[in-house]
């Protein structure tokens, strides 16, 4: 026993242990971000001793003092190259290897040609042909790999999807199951669980594993596997499936498939695959730099050959400047920013109106959509059932109904029972007490209630006890028709009245589903219930695509096949069995009041559980890829006109020669510019209905 317990104790210890890899990145980058930051504030204080009012009095600015300064600055600034930049110089190294150059070899080409520049500035002093010349840049160096490395650190934080989703599903399957061995109950693990096994399962407990039912007969909730709110009467003969809820009877199964093989098991295989078939989505900034990067560096080489041979003398301190400006007024930090400080900004918009969203891949997607797929039950309707309809067919009135089906129905756990119950309560009806009560497996329910003969359930039941309905039933007829379940009252063996329940729509359905369309969506919707109750809800809400009948290990396919039409798919749920489709969609978006599993299954969760969210999320998506676009677009226009001013193309015309900390001070400014576009997101206005 001591050794099974510290069995768990180091099981339990090594799953704390263990962390996505996407964490442990961002915790990496960020420690080397806050080394770098803490490092460039001292020594942008002693390189700008103007910028604060009175540090200048302080700081002792003698030449000699100031020497020193400078080379205790050039020391650290080393070591923010060595701790926090040294990713940029092994993917530079990397890229040589493969024979081309990255992003990385920009960034890394650039402070490092800072620092140097700054180190022969600081020893040789004397060979620059003018005094301003010979100034240190350390805090380029520092502050480029610091803002850079924040940059990567917000997209690694936005990337990727966690295997949570799985982990959930697996955990749904039940660790044990009562099988019956030589006629004694035994509880065993359910890896021992085989084909051909009986299992006993009681009001209250999970199914074990997939398998037929022998004898008894119960409700089962099947909403974790299938998504629909309605429990499933089971009979002998009829299929149960591992990790659904036993609700009201006790029942005894034979085993039909192993675990491996279960429906659940299914489930979990399927959304692995979908997140293992994931393309992701190429960053617009990764396919310019292939040719950026390589085009800098050559243009500052060639910078230097012009200078050298064709400047003024001393021709190579010229060519020097030129080259050393070119590759820091084209160091990409406002390239590299662009996109994540957008990003970052569009998340955060989307958490203040309940919109979490958990990759930037998400949004770059979600402003290509073209079709949102709904499921019906727990996104469309309310995902319970409730009263809708009570139709009195003789001498009792509806409150009498009301009571007599909510005393009758008293103690059920069946949602239908519960939503005539919760009907009867809301409108403060008394219960009447109930003797001679009896469950129709099927059917319905009997019992006598005031001294009546009750009889209350489907129409088999009506059927099954001879109960004419003259014609009635045509009330059933046109509630199924609306997508409501009928259910008959009979009292001293006449018809005596109808009782409808559905899974209503939600209020903003609607609403929602008709912006959508104006936004230039197709709506579709699926579901696994028949098509006459499809079709009625889709009625309801305007939707004109409607996909019927899916099985929930379908669903995902159903998605495929729309993709396969050119179709860029969303695909909202809630239920676990909606988990491969939301992952096999380019966005999946689930309902917060739904299930954990849907939920980490998908790019976007709503937690409000309303359907606006759907409009917001792909409003915040395609405001923050236009503010994406104007940042990059900034960007490159930037560097447009920098890289030739840095050239030295004005020289000619204007004796004008930028300084590398002119360019250092252009770099910061179109940093600047992208942040301060990055913000105008916040100020996006979603619209309320």
């Amino acid at each position: 026993m001591g050794t099974q317990k510290n069995s768990h104790v180091h099981e339990h210890h090594m799953h704390q242990q263990e962390e996505p890899t996407e964490e442990m990145e961002y915790r990496s980058l960020m420690k080397k971000w806050w080394f770098a930051a803490a490092i460039s504030v001292p020594i942008i204080v002693v390189s700008y001793p103007n910028l604060i009012p009175g540090i200048r009095d302080w700081l002792p600015m003698g030449s000699v003092e100031l020497w020193w300064a400078r080379l205790i600055m050039g020391f650290f600034a080393l070591l923010v190259l060595i701790v926090s930049g040294n990713q940029f110089f092994i993917g530079m190294w990397e890229g040589l290897k493969q024979r081309s150059a990255n992003m990385h070899t920009l960034i890394a080409t650039g402070v490092s040609a800072a620092w140097l520049y700054s180190l022969v500035a600081l020893f040789w002093p004397g060979i620059f042909p003018k005094e301003e010349m010979a100034e240190v840049y350390y805090d380029v160096t520092t502050v480029v790999t610091a803002l850079v490395i924040l940059g990567m650190a917000m997209e690694v934080k936005a990337k990727g999807r966690s295997s949570e989703a799985i982990k959930k599903l697996v955990g749904l399957q039940p660790k044990t199951a009562n099988v019956i061995k030589e006629g004694i109950e035994v509880k065993v693990p359910i890896e021992e669980v085989k084909i051909g096994d009986k299992v006993i399962v009681r009001p209250g407990e999970k199914i074990a594993i997939d398998g037929i039912i022998l004898d008894g007969n119960s409700a089962v909730d099947e909403s974790m596997l299938t998504g629909e709110s309605m429990p499933v009467d089971k009979i002998p003969g009829n299929e149960v499936f591992g990790g659904t809820l036993n609700k009201t009877g006790s029942f005894t199964f034979e085993v039909t498939k192993e675990q491996k093989d279960s429906a659940l098991a299914n489930i979990v295989e399927m959304v692995k695959q979908a997140q293992g078939s994931r393309i992701p989505v190429q960053k617009v900034v990764d396919n310019v730099s292939a040719y950026f990067t390589p085009g800098v560096i050559i243009a500052a080489i060639l910078g230097f050959i012009v200078w050298y041979n064709f400047g003024p003398q001393p021709g190579w301190v010229y060519a020097l400047i030129v080259a050393v400006t070119t590759l820091i007024i084209a160091c990409p930090c406002a390239l590299g920013m662009a996109t994540p400080m957008s990003l970052t900004t569009g998340v955060g918009k989307g958490a203040e109106n309940g919109i979490l969203i958990r990759s930037g891949e998400a949004l770059q997607v979600a402003q290509k959509l073209n079709t949102i797929v709904l499921d019906k039950t727990g996104t469309i309707t309310e995902g319970k059932p409730s009263l809708t309809d009570i139709v009195s067919l003789g001498k009792y009135s509806k409150t009498d109904l009301l009571k007599f089906s909510a005393s009758i129905e008293k103690g059920s756990e069946h949602p239908l029972a519960t939503a005539i119950m919760d009907n009867a309560e809301k409108k403060k009806i008394p219960l009447a007490k109930v003797t001679g009560f009896n469950a129709i497996p099927g059917h319905g329910v009997e019992g006598i209630v005031e001294d009546k003969r009750i009889y209350f359930g489907n129409l088999k039941l009506m059927k099954k006890e001879g109960i004419p309905l003259n014609g009635f039933n045509k009330y059933a007829s046109s509630m199924a028709d609306e997508g409501k379940t009928p259910m008959f009252m009979a009292i001293d063996g006449e018809a005596a009245g109808i009782i409808a329940v559905a899974d209503t729509v939600k209020e903003d359905s609607l609403s929602v589903i008709q912006e959508l369309e104006k936004m230039g969506l197709e709506v579709v919707m699926i579901t696994g219930d028949n098509q006459r109750t499809a079709q009625a809800i889709a009625k309801q809400v305007g939707i004109k695509r409607v996909l019927a009948d899916v099985l929930p290990q379908d669903k995902a396919e159903n998605v495929r096949k729309l993709q396969a039409e050119g179709k860029k798919v969303a695909m909202v749920g809630d239920g676990i069995n909606d988990a491969p489709a939301l992952t096999q969609a380019d966005v999946g978006i689930a309902i917060g009041t739904g299930t954990d599993v849907a939920i980490e299954a998908s790019d976007i969760t709503l937690i409000s559980g309303s359907l606006k969210g759907v409009v917001s999320a792909i409003k915040i998506s395609r405001a923050t890829m236009k503010n994406v676009y104007e940042n990059l677009f900034g960007a490159f226009i930037y560097n447009t006109v920098g890289i030739p001013i840095a050239l030295g193309v004005l020289y000619p015309f204007t004796g004008i020669l930028l300084s590398p900390l002119l360019a250092a001070a252009a770099m910061a400014f179109s940093s600047v510019t992208v942040i301060l576009n990055a913000n105008r997101l916040k100020g996006l206005k979603l619209k309320t209905f």
